[in-house]
C-alpha cells in the first residue's frame, strides 16, 4: 500500500526558488502605552496596530484596572474581530499550532505581564522567521512554557476535583474558583464525560460559568441581580432532597475504602492539594454516620414474608 504522504519537492523545481520572507517591521516611533477590552481578540488586535504605527508597547493594560503615567496619554485600541483573526491566522507563519496555542495558555494564566509577554514572544518569532518555542535559553521563553505548564496543572486537577450536587430541577451545578482561568480548556472535557445531564460549572472567582444544556456548552455570566446566593453557591433549598443522602453515601464509601493503617498524609497532599479540599465531598465534615436500612425480616430471616 502506497503512502498518502508525499515527501516535500525541492525548492528549485515544483515550488521554484525561495523567495526570501521580508524583513519584520521596525518600530522606529517611541514606545506607547496601549489599553484594550481584556479580551484575548482585543489583545490580538493590540498586536496588529502595533506594528502598523510602528511603535512598540511600553505597556498594555486592560482598560478597565489601566495605570497611566504622569504625561504619557494611553492609547485606546478598539477590537475588531477581522483584525484579530488575521493576526492569529498570521502567526502560524512563524509558529507551529502548539506554539500559538502556548500563547493562548498564557493570556488564560493571568499574569500580570501576560501581554509583554505575548508580544515579545510574538515579535521575537516575526523576527527570528522560524519557531522559537524551544529556545529555553530566552527568559520570555521559558516563562511562557512555565505559565503553560502551570495552568495545564491547574486544568487536570479541575477536571479530577470537580463534584457536582442535583438541583430540584435536575440541574447539576458545580462552584469553582481555580487559580487560573481554565474554563475554557476544560469545557470539552465535560462536555463529552456528562453528555446525558444538564450542567452549569460556575467560576466563583471570574463571574462566569459554562452550561450544557443536552445539546451544547454555552458560556454565561451572572450578573449581580441574577448572582446565584453565596458568590455561586448553590442555595439548600433548591438542591434535589436526595442530593444530602447522595454526599452521605459518598463519605461511607470514602471511609470504608480508606486504610488508617498505610495513611501517608504528605504523599496525599503532593496528589491532592489541601486547597481543592473545599471541592470534595469527602473531605467535608461529617454530619452524621451512615447507617443501612434496618429492613424488617421474617421468623426464618427472609427479607420477605415467611414462605409457605
Amino acid at each position: 500500500m502506497k503512502s498518502l504522504i508525499r515527501p516535500a519537492a525541492p525548492a528549485s523545481t515544483a515550488l521554484g526558488p525561495v523567495v526570501p520572507r521580508p524583513p519584520a517591521p521596525e518600530l522606529h516611533q517611541p514606545p506607547t502605552d496601549y489599553t484594550y477590552d481584556n479580551s484575548f481578540e482585543g489583545l490580538l488586535t493590540v498586536l496588529f496596530r502595533v506594528y502598523e504605527r510602528r511603535s512598540a508597547p511600553n505597556s498594555i493594560q486592560p482598560a478597565a484596572a489601566v495605570q497611566g503615567g504622569l504625561f504619557a496619554q494611553a492609547v485606546a485600541i478598539e477590537t475588531e474581530e477581522a483584525l484579530a483573526t488575521r493576526t492569529w491566522e498570521g502567526l502560524l507563519r512563524f509558529m507551529p499550532e502548539a506554539a500559538r496555542a502556548r500563547l493562548y495558555h498564557v493570556f488564560l494564566s493571568e499574569d500580570p505581564e501576560r501581554e509583554l509577554l505575548i508580544f515579545r514572544f510574538a515579535d521575537m518569532a516575526l523576527r527570528a522567521g522560524r519557531d522559537i518555542s524551544e529556545n529555553y535559553a530566552d527568559a520570555t521563553v521559558r516563562r511562557c512554557q512555565r505559565l503553560a505548564q502551570q495552568l495545564f496543572r491547574e486544568k487536570h486537577r479541575m477536571e479530577a476535583f470537580v463534584r457536582f450536587e442535583k438541583a430540584q430541577d435536575g440541574l447539576f451545578h458545580a462552584s469553582i474558583e481555580p487559580d487560573f482561568d481554565v474554563l475554557p480548556l476544560i469545557a470539552s472535557h465535560f462536555t463529552k464525560r456528562y453528555a446525558d445531564q444538564r450542567w452549569l460549572i460556575f467560576d466563583k472567582k471570574r463571574r462566569y460559568g459554562l452550561y450544557y444544556d443536552l445539546h451544547r456548552t454555552d458560556v454565561i455570566e451572572l450578573t449581580e441581580a441574577g448572582a446565584a446566593p453565596r458568590a455561586g453557591e448553590v442555595s439548600a433549598t433548591v438542591l434535589d432532597e436526595r442530593e444530602p443522602l447522595f454526599k452521605l453515601l459518598w463519605q461511607s464509601y470514602f471511609d470504608h475504602a480508606n486504610i488508617p493503617e498505610r495513611r501517608n498524609l504528605k504523599l496525599h497532599q503532593r496528589h491532592m492539594p489541601r486547597r481543592y479540599w473545599k471541592y470534595l465531598s469527602e473531605k467535608q465534615p461529617r454530619e452524621r454516620r451512615f447507617e443501612p436500612i434496618k429492613n424488617k425480616r421474617g421468623p426464618n430471616g427472609s427479607l420477605g414474608p415467611t414462605a409457605q
